[in-house]
């Protein structure tokens, strides 16, 4: 083996031997550092200023400043959004995710996961649903309430459930769920279901009442993607252990903030690799088309990066509906993946190809070799406020990326 197969195995057995627990909700100031020091927030993709943001992140953003109570109303958010009052940092940077806009503000709950075998950490927000949502750039009264809902009574009666029941694996539930037709980006309803029966006999032992634990249950059960951010958690805290590698030439990291998709190399740990944003190819919901599309936008690409979503949806037939591919199709996709990464996960199967592991560890010398691009599943915003989701879709990086990672990585592996 030379240095680099070295380094690439060494990458992928961190990957494979990760095991995630779910252990806490916490309040996102005290679990983020960065968050408790006067106004800030996170934002998905890499590090980007507010005047270059898409219109759904500032939208976003909006919402969280009147969600923080520090404007009163959209139009106060708008002004202050722009003052240079608030500093915008990466989720990816601090240790945390958030799909779509990602924004993650100091009042809002934070899932907190611990890497068992390499105790590391990592963060992510509420999935709020699908629809009108702030990950999506709505940012109306109803948003603003499902949020507030969400901070004082949801994220209370979660605790108190993990209290009672302990950490909760988390990666167990992702390996089940991808063998009954998820692939955990876009198809999570076989994993929503698992971590309702797990919790479920827990939460019941809380000490809230009646109508507030069956309203959390109705919340869970009513949103197939409740599991989503679950799933970001893992694989955030999975991949944050091959950062710094040296050698490593696999990605660590993919996300976008819609205006530049951002991955990064594990051999160069926390340097950016950026170009514009793409847009996807969509399916659109009725009376959308690509016109009202938002440049795709979103941390949820780490799925990809760590073997899930599209690499795996050869697991799930029935993400056809959503993304509008068929079953074949789909299970294609992730036949394609092999050809640009190095292993096949060893707990994370694809019964239609009679349990093949997922293909696992995008090397960027892969694909700059063979054009094939990894292939990413998404949601689609409206650029305008207000509206949310309008779609799901495919999307590819930009093969300029990796042309310069490959270079970049040429140059710091000469250094080793």
């Amino acid at each position: 083996m030379d240095n680099i197969e070295i380094a690439n195995k060494k990458a992928i057995d961190r990957i494979q031997e990760s095991i995630v627990h779910l252990i806490r909700i916490g309040k996102a100031s005290k679990e983020i550092e960065i968050l408790s020091k006067g106004k800030a927030l996170l934002h998905s993709g890499p590090p980007v200023a507010y005047e270059n943001m898409c219109s759904a992140m500032k939208n976003a953003i909006h919402g969280a400043i009147v969600y923080e109570k520090w404007a009163n109303n959209i139009s106060d958010a708008e002004v202050l959004a722009s003052s240079g009052t608030i500093e915008y940092y990466s989720c990816n940077d601090y240790g945390a995710v958030g799909p779509m806009a990602g924004i993650v503000s100091p009042s809002m709950p934070v899932y907190v996961f611990k890497n068992t075998i390499y105790n590391n950490f990592s963060m992510v927000t509420v999935n709020e649903g699908l629809g009108k949502t702030l990950r999506f750039g709505a940012n109306d009264e109803s948003v603003i309430a499902r949020l507030n809902w969400i901070e004082k009574i949801y994220a209370p009666i979660i605790k108190e459930t993990l209290e009672i029941m302990g950490p909760l694996d988390v990666s167990a539930i992702l390996a089940q769920g991808l063998q009954r037709g998820d692939e955990a980006h876009n198809r999570n309803k076989a994993c929503t279901s698992i971590f309702i029966r797990k919790i479920a006999p827990y939460l019941v032992k809380t000490s809230f009442s009646k109508e507030d634990i069956s309203n959390v249950l109705a919340f869970l059960d009513g949103n197939d993607h409740t599991f989503l951010n679950l799933s970001m958690g893992v694989s955030k805290a999975t991949m944050d252990t091959i950062k710094g590698i040296p050698n490593c030439s696999l990605i660590s990291c993919m996300c976008t903030n819609g205006y530049e998709f951002g991955m990064k190399v594990s051999a160069l740990k926390d340097k950016w690799i950026t170009f514009k944003s793409p847009y996807a190819l969509g399916n659109y919901f009725p009376n959308f088309t690509s016109k009202d599309a938002n440049p795709v936008m979103g941390d949820s690409y780490i799925s990809e990066a760590s073997g899930i979503g599209a690499f795996a949806m050869g697991c799930a037939p029935g993400i056809r509906q959503f993304i509008g591919i068929s079953a074949t199709e789909a299970l294609e996709y992730s036949k394609k993946m092999y050809e640009i990464t190095v292993a096949e996960h060893k707990r994370f199967l694809i019964p239609y190809l009679n349990y093949r592991g997922v293909p696992l560890g995008i090397d960027i010398r892969k694909v700059k070799e063979t054009r094939v691009l990894p292939i990413i599943n998404t949601g689609i915003a409206h650029k305008n406020p207000g509206v949310g989701q309008i779609g799901a879709g495919i999307v590819y990086p930009p093969i300029e990326c990796f042309f310069e990672a490959v270079n970049e990585f040429n140059k710091s592996s000469e250094s080793f």
